[in-house]
């Protein structure tokens, strides 16, 4: 998934548009208030933020993406019309990946975009996920808690991993369902719950990290 932050309508759709046929998904979205409500529900692998926004201006809201521990890491690209040396050097040093001004050509607009992605995930190895004494190492699918080596089954690790991710978001049973098992999977929620107490168990101490939100579902963490 790819956040395009863009006021301009046109230039967002053509964005979403060209991200959607090169085999993306992509969402536009207007300014930083939606950018941020967007991200209660996911957390993207790529934003591409404008700077001149009603609001927040960019450069207001790349300093608040990386302050916040769930989105400091989101590769971000500056898609923009101000092309002095002065507004990309601050973009850059302000942690932006890319800077890109406007107008530009699409194929080169991909390939920009493919490029910070491929950077992004060689920079993601080894990755490991922290919430107090638990730690998860995704690329070696280590679960530790504190000095003690977790053993987890498939399933429980990538729910485990996807709570992780999403630290201070309450994740539903049906979208919990729905990301670990698939869209064609014939169980119940149930399944999430059974899942949920086997995991806890096995984390011992740190299976109280698990918060159950009645009615809706589970959240790990407060996201700071």
């Amino acid at each position: 998934m790819i956040y395009c932050v863009e006021d301009e309508r046109n230039i967002r759709e053509l964005l979403v548009y060209t991200l959607g046929t090169t085999g993306f998904q992509a969402k536009g979205l207007s300014d930083g208030k939606e950018l941020f409500t967007a991200l209660e529900d996911e957390i993207p692998e790529l934003i591409l933020l404008d700077i001149m926004l009603p609001g927040d201006d960019g450069y207001a809201i790349l300093e608040k993406l990386k302050k916040e521990h769930r989105t400091r890491d989101i590769p971000i690209i500056m898609v923009t019309a101000k092309e002095a040396e002065y507004d990309k050097v601050r973009g850059l040093d302000g942690g932006a990946d890319d800077y890109i001004t406007k107008p530009f050509g699409m194929m080169e607009f991909i390939s920009r975009v493919r490029a910070v992605l491929r950077r992004s995930s060689r920079q993601t190895q080894d990755k490991i996920l922290r919430c107090e004494n638990l730690s998860v190492n995704v690329d070696r699918h280590e679960v530790m808690d504190g000095q003690r080596r977790v053993e987890l089954t498939l399933k429980e690790f990538e729910m485990l991993r996807y709570l992780m991710e999403n630290q201070g978001i309450v994740l539903s049973r049906d979208r919990l369902l729905e990301h670990i098992w698939g869209y064609d999977f014939d169980g119940e929620t149930r399944t999430v719950d059974v899942h949920i107490r086997t995991l806890r168990q096995k984390l011992g101490d740190c299976g109280n990290l698990i918060e159950t939100i009645r009615g809706v579902g589970y959240r790990i963490g407060d996201g700071r």
